[in-house]
C-alpha cells in the first residue's frame, strides 16, 4: 500500500512530505519504482528476519518448558515462516487485497496460537495463564519487520488489527473460560490483606487493565513507526528524484563532472567564456550506407555507434553535447575547466578510431560494411551558459565550435580519420600530459577554412 497521490489537472503529482512541491508525472513514476524497488528488497529482507527470529523463538521455548507439548508453537511458527513467504511473493507497491489477507492472517495465527490453551498439554492450567506470560510481546517481532517492506497505513493497521484481535481474544476467553477451582480461593487467603496483590497474583484473573495497556502501548508503537515509515518514504522519494537528476546528467556528463555538478548549486547558471576543446565526429558516407538498409537496422546502426563513441566522451572525461544524426559533439573543459582538457580530447579522437576498429573487425565477422569515421577538434574560447526559456540546454558556443566542425568535414578532403587545428596541438604541448598522442601526423599548412580570413594549419592522421 502506497500513500495516494493528490492528481492534479496539470499532470503533476503532489507528494506526501515534500512541503506540497508539485512532482511531474515522470518523476512520480521514477520514485514509484525506486519504491517498488525498495519494497521487494524489504520484503526479502522481512522474510529472512523472520527465518532468523522465529528460529531463535523455537529454541528458546524449549528453554523456558522443556516438554514434548510445545511442538505445537514450533508448528504456529513453522505456519508464520510459510505465510511470511506467501506474503513475500504476493507483495507489491500499491492496494493488493491479498497481500492484506496474508497480512491479516499471520496476526490471526499469532492471536490462536498464544490465546488459545495447548491441546497437547493435559496440565490443567487456567485461560488466564496465557495471558500472564507475557506472550503478546512477540507480536513487537511482527511489526517490526513489517517496518521493513510495507507502506505507513499498512504499519498502522498491523497495530490497530494486533490490538482489536487481543483485547477480542481477551473478551470471549473471560466470557468463555472455566476457572480452576481453588486457586483463587488459596490465593485471596493468603494474600487477603492486599486485594489488589490477590487479584495480581490469582491465576485465574485476567488482570484485564494490564491486557489494555498492552493493546494501548502496542496501537502507539505502531503508529510512531508508521510515521516514522512515512517519513522515511518521503526521503525516498526525494533521494529518487535526485537519483534521476543525476541519471540525466549523465547523459551528458562524464562520471567526475557529475560528482562535481551534484556538489554545487546552480553552477550552469553563470554564462562565461572559458577556453575548452570541441570534437566533431560523423559517419563518412552515410547517406549511401544507410540508403538499402532497413529502418531499424539503421536505428540500430547508429545506435550503437553512438553508444560506442559517446563512452569514449566520457572516459575521457568529456561531455556530450549534442547528437548529430550520425555523429556527435563533445567539449572537453565543460562544464567546468580541467588541466589537460585539449590532451584528453586528443586521447579520446584516437580511442574512438581504436574502437571503430575493433568494431569493424566484429561487422567483417557478420558480413557487414565497414564504418568509418571522421573527427575534427579545435581548441579555443567558446560561450558557455543555459539558453532557453522553460526548457533549458547547457550550449557551447562561438567560433571555436564552428571551426571544429569544420575541421571534421576537412577529413574527407585530407582522407584523413583525425583533423586537429594546430592550437589544439600547442595546448596538448603545453600541458604536456600527452605528447605521444602527436606522434605519426601528418602536416597540412594553409587550409581554407570556412568562416576564417586566414589560411590554417593543421594535422591529420590517416
Amino acid at each position: 500500500m502506497t500513500d495516494t497521490a493528490l492528481i492534479s489537472g496539470t499532470g503533476a503529482v503532489q507528494e506526501p512530505g515534500t512541503g506540497g512541491r508539485k512532482i511531474s508525472t515522470a518523476e512520480n513514476r521514477f520514485a514509484e519504482a525506486a519504491l517498488d524497488a525498495h519494497k521487494q528488497r524489504g520484503l526479502q529482507l522481512a522474510v529472512r528476519a523472520r527465518w532468523i527470529a522465529l528460529p531463535i523463538i523455537a529454541v528458546f521455548i524449549i528453554f523456558l518448558n522443556p516438554a514434548w507439548e510445545i511442538l505445537y508453537y514450533h508448528g504456529i511458527l513453522a505456519l508464520l515462516c510459510l505465510n511470511g513467504w506467501f506474503i513475500s511473493r504476493v507483495g507489491k507497491v500499491g492496494r493488493s487485497r491479498l497481500e492484506l489477507f496474508l497480512i491479516f492472517l499471520d496476526l490471526l495465527i499469532m492471536t490462536i496460537g498464544l490465546v488459545m490453551p495447548n491441546p497437547f498439554d493435559a496440565r490443567e492450567i487456567p485461560v488466564a495463564m496465557q495471558y500472564r506470560f507475557d506472550n503478546f510481546q512477540y507480536f513487537f517481532v511482527i511489526l517490526a519487520a513489517g517496518t521493513m517492506a510495507y507502506s505507513w497505513r499498512t504499519v498502522i493497521a498491523i497495530g490497530t488489527w494486533t490490538a482489536t484481535m487481543w483485547l477480542s481474544a481477551l473478551a470471549l476467553a473471560w466470557w468463555f473460560a472455566t476457572p480452576v477451582p481453588g486457586l483463587s480461593e488459596a490465593v485471596a487467603a493468603t494474600l487477603g490483606f492486599a486485594p489488589e496483590l490477590a487479584e495480581f497474583f490469582d491465576p485465574n484473573s485476567f488482570v484485564i487493565q494490564l491486557r489494555v495497556q498492552e493493546a494501548v502501548v502496542f496501537v502507539l508503537v505502531a503508529v510512531t513507526l508508521g510515521f516514522s515509515v512515512r517519513r522515511f518514504n518521503a526521503l525516498l522519494r526525494s533521494n529518487a528524484s535526485l537519483e534521476r537528476e543525476r541519471a540525466n546528467l549523465s547523459r551528458y556528463f562524464s562520471p567526475n563532472v557529475v560528482d562535481q555538478l551534484s556538489q554545487n548549486d546552480e553552477p550552469l547558471k553563470q554564462v562565461r567564456s572559458e577556453n575548452v576543446a570541441v570534437l566533431f565526429i560523423d559517419i563518412v558516407g552515410f547517406t549511401r550506407l544507410s540508403s538499402g538498409m532497413d529502418p531499424r537496422m539503421v536505428i540500430d546502426l547508429l545506435r550503437e555507434f553512438h553508444g560506442r563513441m559517446e563512452g569514449e566522451v566520457f572516459r575521457h572525461h568529456g561531455t556530450l553535447d549534442k547528437y548529430l544524426g550520425d555523429g556527435l559533439m563533445a567539449t572537453f573543459g565543460t562544464p567546468v575547466a580541467g588541466r589537460q582538457d585539449a590532451t584528453n580530447a586528443l586521447a579520446c579522437a584516437h580511442s574512438m578510431r581504436g574502437s571503430l576498429i575493433a568494431w569493424n573487425r566484429e561487422r567483417a565477422r557478420q558480413g557487414k560494411a565497414e564504418i568509418r569515421a571522421g573527427i575534427g577538434i579545435h581548441y579555443g574560447e567558446a560561450l558557455l551558459g543555459d539558453i532557453g526559456s522553460n526548457r533549458l540546454e547547457f550550449a557551447v558556443l562561438g567560433m571555436t565550435v564552428n571551426i571544429a566542425a569544420r575541421l571534421e568535414n576537412l577529413t574527407r578532403k585530407l582522407q584523413a580519420g583525425i583533423v586537429i587545428s594546430e592550437t589544439l596541438a600547442a595546448q596538448v604541448r603545453a600541458e604536456q600530459a600527452g605528447l605521444d598522442l602527436l606522434d605519426g601526423n601528418a602536416r597540412h599548412p594553409d587550409q581554407e577554412v570556412r568562416g576564417l580570413d586566414q589560411p590554417m594549419t593543421v594535422l591529420a592522421w590517416t
